[in-house]
């Protein structure tokens, strides 16, 4: 049975073990292993989450039994006098792929959403990752398409796409 926990800085080794062995299959053949590995460091590092958990990003954990499976990451943004929140990460172990685990946390992070007051959830997803597909089945559109430079002469392109959040 799959059981959800809010995530602590206690979880970080844990939340760095899902994202690091998701990242590399998920992006090898849209990003190249240089960037993956600048990217892993620039946001799995444990400095890197544990300032993630200071900024305030929370953490939701989807387990079953002692055994961590999956991840969301969201934060409440005031944006132009709206509230939104943006799902910072979404990462589902690869053994656990088609468990209905991501569905899941989408709709935890969408009920945390409404909780808030929140007009939209919002996230960035790599225009080339497959994951796009899943989100639109999910009532996800897309927004914008930005190109955000993160460093080291690296882009993340990506869509923003938003789910409203009835209220």
């Amino acid at each position: 049975m799959i059981s959800l926990r809010k995530g602590t800085e206690k979880d970080i080794l844990s939340i760095q073990a899902i994202g690091t062995t998701t990242y590399g299959p998920t992006y090898l053949h849209i990003l190249g292993k240089e960037q993956i590995d600048y990217m892993l460091g620039k946001f799995y590092s444990v400095a890197a989450l544990t300032e993630q958990f200071i900024e305030g990003h929370l953490f939701l954990i989807a387990s079953e039994g002692s055994k961590d499976l999956a991840f969301a990451s969201y934060g409440i943004i005031e944006k132009e006098k709206e509230r939104i929140v943006k799902l910072h990460k979404l990462y589902v172990l690869p053994e656990a792929h088609g468990r209905g685990l991501g569905k899941f946390l989408i709709n935890e992070v969408r009920d945390k959403a409404k909780d808030a007051g929140a007009k939209s959830l919002q996230l960035n997803v790599n225009r080339y990752n497959k994951a796009k597909d899943f989100y639109e089945r999910a009532g996800f559109t897309i927004k914008e398409t930005v190109d955000v430079e993160i460093g080291n002469g690296f882009f993340m392109n990506d869509y923003v796409m938003e789910l409203p959040v009835l209220i």
